[in-house]
């Protein structure tokens, strides 16, 4: 059997765009790195099941720089382009579909913009609210320069979620039919966090969240009839030994909400914890993606194989996971991916 994922990409050296990339399943094994359609270091994809991919895209035009989404149309042999949002400034960092309202979020890093677009018949998008963090930054250098909204998406009960990791914040939002934000709430992090991806367990009631700067995982408490978090237990995602920069990228939850995955740049690795009843992590591994800056990775529907993907080394690596001890052993190293950064099946 194969399964197919999009990969995001940068397009600073040697990538052209998106790609796809597909898995045999059997064997198990990578296959057919393919260019897949054009665009501007497209580092993050969202699907509809409309068969639309909404794309992170930035372009250079007369020395001024202009950032935002392409879409294309999938539901044909070859993705065909329906429409190009740019503004000046820099492109967003992550881009998400809200199927239920029709909506697409995106949150721009450098600009310190969420923002929330409706989605017409035809897919194209319209622009329906935008808020800008303007929140105080947190101490670490990488915060000095203002917030940084690094990931807008969807909570359990359809509010939106923002985590900035400049302002050590998360902020949940309330959205109308028609797209429009109302401020719910925010959680402060400790100084210096970073927040940058966070993950949900409905039926735990609780939320694992990524820090970026702080190499740190923090599970939360989330309660649904106030839309507030609160800060659980905290732990680290790189041995304590490691002095060497480190940045904390993704984060992913098996079905079972048993255990949290966390992928390391600089420490080159995936962290694999165990999860209690309770939320509270264990790590139970720590293994090498066998490559440089693991921005991302993804699983197969059955999440039994692992896809990871090196930015800096321009390759993929493929694991096995264990469902009962959460542990992976590698399948496959070297596979050319260039500058990899995202990681989307698609299906």
């Amino acid at each position: 059997m194969t399964e197919e994922f999009y990969i995001g990409t940068y397009t600073k050296r040697i990538s052209r765009g998106i790609y796809r990339v597909s898995v045999d399943t059997t064997t198990p094994k990578l296959m057919d790195c393919e260019w897949l359609a054009s665009a501007g270091s497209p580092t993050y994809i969202a699907k509809s099941n409309a068969k639309r991919l909404y794309v992170i895209n930035k372009k250079e035009t007369d020395g001024q720089t202009h950032g935002g989404l392409i879409i294309y149309d999938m539901s044909e042999d070859k993705p065909r382009a329906i429409q190009q949002l740019l503004d000046l400034g820099s492109s967003p960092a992550y881009v998400a579909v809200d199927e239920d309202r029709q909506l697409v979020y995106t949150a721009n890093y450098h600009t310190a913009a969420v923002d929330v677009y409706a989605i017409n018949p035809d897919g194209t998008l319209k622009r329906t609210d935008q808020v800008i963090d303007q929140d105080p930054v947190g101490p670490a250098p990488e915060q000095a320069d203002g917030p940084h909204p690094h990931f807008a998406d969807l909570t359990p009960d359809n509010r939106l979620v923002v985590c900035d990791l400049g302002s050590d914040r998360v902020y949940v939002y309330d959205v109308s039919a028609t797209g429009k934000l109302s401020a719910v709430s925010h959680l402060d992090l400790p100084a210096g966090y970073g927040p940058r991806h966070i993950v949900f367990d409905a039926k735990k009631g609780v939320a694992y969240l990524v820090g970026e700067l702080s190499s740190n995982v923090a599970t939360l408490s989330y309660d649904t009839a106030t839309g507030t978090f609160t800060v659980k237990t905290i732990v680290s995602t790189i041995p304590d030994d490691w002095t060497a920069h480190n940045g904390a990228a993704a984060i992913r939850l098996s079905a079972d909400g048993k255990f949290v995955y966390v992928s390391n740049r600089g420490n080159n690795s995936l962290a694999v914890f165990a999860s209690d009843e309770a939320g509270q992590l264990t790590l139970v591994q720590r293994i090498s993606t066998e490559g440089d800056f693991p921005r991302d990775f993804n699983w197969t529907a059955n999440q039994r194989l692992v896809l990871v993907v090196n930015q800096n080394s321009d390759n993929a690596s493929l694991f096995e996971r264990d469902a009962q001890s959460g542990k992976l052993t590698l399948v496959q190293k070297d596979f050319m991916v260039p500058e990899g950064v995202s990681v989307l099946p698609a299906k």
